[in-house]
């Protein structure tokens, strides 16, 4: 197993540079941390480039990867790619997966326009993935997948469920030409309680940012406006609570 001790080394900076949107669209990788997310990528045969185990891991790290693709480094250069308080010491770089498969319209799909805190997003896809959805996509907007607290929010989800990042119009045509409605979720006038839609197979629900809401050009398109009533003090719900309360209730 190669040992890399310098900070300074190419490869290390290299690393960093994942840290940022910039360095991940330039690479087409990201940077996962931790025993679980490395596990769930591996069973789930993500392409995984190269593995990072602290020195002080050296005997106890069990990954089932190729020596070759691993690398012993310094708890220094740990602590340096570490983005939590407590690092576990293992880290990986990871083959950003393509999303550009044609869906199939088989599952319900929840649609995410311009949602721009990390932890929401992460909690959503996670979410939609425990609740069986066919997919997620990210509409205008919509803070970066790879960000690192959107990859510790997701807790590996992003391995089990399709994402895709692209404009909301064309899967809102996608979902209306093939017969099944597109829920928003604004409250207006013209909305009607989530418990007046019976669950169903196969619909898409929108949710909007965490201060303005849809855009109204989106609202315009979808098929209905739905809301969850509130009947104690608060005046509204979290963005990704009310997102979970919607997938779990709506889908048959």
């Amino acid at each position: 197993m190669e040992t890399i001790s310098s900070a300074k080394n190419e490869r290390v900076k290299s690393w960093k540079k994942l840290q940022t949107k910039k360095g991940r669209e330039k690479t087409g990788a990201y940077l996962i941390e931790g025993f679980h997310l490395i596990d769930e990528a591996v069973k789930n045969q993500a392409s995984i480039l190269e593995v990072m185990i602290s020195e002080d891991l050296k005997e106890s790290a069990t990954i089932s990867l190729p020596e070759d693709k691993k690398v012993l480094i310094s708890k220094e250069i740990s602590k340096q790619l570490s983005e939590t308080q407590t690092t576990q010491g293992i880290f990986a770089v990871v083959e950003k997966k393509d999303s550009s498969r044609i869906p199939i319209l088989e599952k319900p799909y929840l649609f995410l326009d311009n949602v721009q805190d990390p932890g929401n997003l992460g909690t959503m896809i996670r979410t939609a993935d425990a609740a069986g959805f066919g997919g997620v996509v990210l509409g205008k907007g919509t803070v970066d997948l790879y960000n690192n607290k959107v990859i510790r929010s997701m807790q590996g989800s992003h391995f089990h469920i399709p994402i895709f990042r692209d404009e909301l119009t064309k899967w809102f045509d996608l979902f209306k030409n093939a017969g099944f409605p597109v829920y928003g979720t604004e409250l207006n006038e013209l909305a009607v309680s989530y418990r007046d839609i019976p669950p169903q197979a196969i619909f898409a629900v929108v949710m909007g940012n965490e201060g303005n809401g849809m855009d109204k050009k989106l609202l315009e398109k979808t098929t209905k406006n739905i809301y969850i009533p509130i009947t104690g003090q608060a005046e509204s719900l979290n963005v990704a609570i009310a997102a979970g309360i919607l997938m779990f209730a709506l889908t048959k």
